[in-house]
This record gives C-alpha cells, structure tokens and sequence, in this order.
C-alpha cells in the first residue's frame, strides 16, 4: 500500500480527473534524494532524483492488470495491479512514485509514493515492487 497520497490526488479523484481503472498509470523509481512533499509535490515534473540504471527507462513502466473493486467485508474501495517488474536491471531505488501519465510531465498529476526504508538493489537481475495484498490504495 502507497506510503504517502500527495493531496492533489484527493482532489483529482474526488473531481473525477482521475480514473485509475482507464488511465495510464506508472510507476517510477526514484533515489534517496527524492523528499516527497504531500503538499506542494503535484505533477512528476516536482519529483526529483529519478533512478538512472541499465533495464530502466525514464519515465518508470505503466501498471499492468489494474482493478478497482468493492470489498463488501471489510467496507473499502481498493485499487491493484500486478507487481511492477524491471527485468535485467542494474539500478538502487528507495522509493517509487506512482502517477497518471498523460505525456507531458507539467501535466501529469502524482498519486502516492512508496518509501522502500532502505536502498534496493539490483545488479543484472530482476527488480519487483511487491505491493502489499491488501492493494495499492484503499478507501475506507
């Protein structure tokens, strides 16, 4: 589950800007030198410090098998996706941003972030997010 949801999500989802079923989600990885700021960090031209590595392309990758459901037992709205893999990958990441990319970076609006702890390495192999089972983002 996303770490930190930059405030101009709950705006744009509560204004239906945002669609996270239909639109082109991704999901980019950044340095330790990325502070996310809830407040004033609003398009993925405010993030810094993104990962630079062979098996990674600027940008990060779209979500794959995204849903949006209902969980009537436990009374929340969830948002998932497919665990984000870079294959062959040569990288260090701490964090992850996750955004609605609609190709031009003044204008495409951050959603959450992923605060790995510590620094992730991968060295020619396979670097995985492995999102948490209750999902991406929950509404309760």
């Amino acid at each position: 589950m996303a770490d930190l949801v930059y405030n101009s999500f709950k705006r744009d989802i509560m204004d239906g800007t945002l669609d996270l079923s239909t639109q082109d989600i991704k999901v980019m990885l950044v340095t330790s030198g990325y502070t996310p700021n809830i407040d004033t960090d609003e398009f993925i031209d405010d993030v810094t410090n993104e990962v630079v590595g062979t098996g990674y392309t600027a940008g990060g990758q779209s979500l794959a098998s995204k849903t949006v459901v209902v969980d009537d037992t436990n009374d929340r709205g969830v948002f998932d996706s497919a665990n984000p893999e870079w294959t062959t990958a040569t990288i260090t990441a701490r964090g992850a941003v996750l955004y609605y990319d609609t190709g031009t970076p003044a204008t495409s609006p951050l959603i959450g972030y992923w605060d790995f702890g510590t620094d992730q390495t991968s060295t020619a192999g396979t670097f995985t997010i492995n999102i948490n089972v209750v999902g991406i983002l929950t509404l309760t």
